[in-house]
């Protein structure tokens, strides 16, 4: 059991439910990652999931759960961007409304993609935890239930669904490499793979500039920070929780971070070289094992590619810096 979260069950059920919306997601060699690191790599190209990213998972399954449980017209939530889109498809998947809470100034990739989806969106406060104030607000004023990807087990349970899909794929895998945002994706993947597989590592990786969950993983407490001011929209959260720091000591066998430079040359090295487009977040993990020279020579390594939707000044930035 997760902390009391979910069992694997919950993981098989999520995997049934959501074999009706999402085909398993890519899993292909990287052979110019392979040369610079000696180790067997694999891209888990989460970037083909309607939307973009892994998000839809853990969306279509906390939508469909709150609909087994309640009557409602809408669902609202908090984001920076990928989640919002999740839950914007998700809810018209299922005929429902959705009110969308973004930072102000969001990535314009990520809000243009929420708007068609079709839901209603608001643009407050400076930061992914000032939206979900305004959220939360609404949500006790509406009675439409609040789907927040910080500690849902549901939305967990749908992300584990990516450790199944990995471990089939190669089951011989032997470290798998995850952003950290709000922690959920790593949590659900590390439970999973680690009931299917005990001996897989697995390897968290945040941005320098937002590592709330690095320096609470290494504490063991669940600490928080001033700012997130990544160019990783993706990984930008400052505060953490004490259940989440708890299953990420227990189940996360090492956290890493990155530099925004080296995120900006792993978006560009994928792009050139694998012909795959990653938003900085989705490019972390790629980071993580440049930055690792030739620690995992021999090993099966799987990098979790999370996202591609790249605002148009971020991925300038990373071609212009590879030149």
């Amino acid at each position: 059991m997760l902390a009391g979260s979910f069992q694997i069950r919950d993981v098989l059920d999520a995997r049934k439910f959501l074999e009706k919306f999402l085909a398993p997601t890519r899993f292909v060699q990287a052979e110019s990652l392979e040369e610079l690191s000696g180790a067997h790599v694999r891209l888990k190209l989460e970037t083909e999931n309607p939307t973009g990213t892994f998000k839809v998972r853990g969306a279509l399954n906390g939508v469909h759960d709150r609909s087994q449980q309640f009557r409602f017209d809408g669902v609202v939530t908090s984001s920076t961007g990928n989640h919002g889109a999740a839950i914007a498809f998700a809810a018209r998947q299922m005929s429902l409304k959705s009110r969308i809470y973004l930072p102000e100034n969001p990535n314009p990739v990520k809000r243009d993609k929420i708007a068609k989806l079709g839901a209603e969106i608001v643009e407050v406060g400076r930061d992914l935890d000032e939206s979900r104030d305004a959220a939360a607000k609404f949500s006790r004023e509406s009675g439409w239930p609040l789907i927040v990807d910080v500690d849902d087990p549901y939305i967990a349970a749908g992300a584990a669904t990516i450790a199944c899909e990995i471990l089939e794929q190669q089951p011989s895998t032997d470290v798998i490499v995850v952003p950290v945002g709000d922690s959920n994706l790593i949590r659900g993947i590390a439970y999973a793979a680690k009931q299917i597989r005990p001996t897989v590592r697995i390897i968290g990786v945040q941005a320098e500039k937002a590592p709330a969950y690095y320096q609470s993983w290494k504490e063991n407490r669940a600490l928080s920070t001033e700012t997130a001011d990544t160019i990783a929209d993706g990984l930008s959260t400052r505060t953490t929780t004490e259940g989440n720091v708890r299953q990420l000591v227990d189940l996360v066998d090492e956290m890493r971070l990155v530099s925004e430079e080296e995120m900006l040359r792993a978006i560009a090295f994928l792009l050139i070289n694998e012909h795959t487009v990653a938003e900085p977040a989705g490019a972390a993990s790629t980071a993580a094992l440049l930055k690792s020279g030739k620690e995992f020579a021999g090993r099966k390594v799987a990098l979790l590619v999370s996202g591609a939707n790249i605002a148009p000044d971020v991925l300038r930035r990373a071609v212009v810096l590879s030149l």
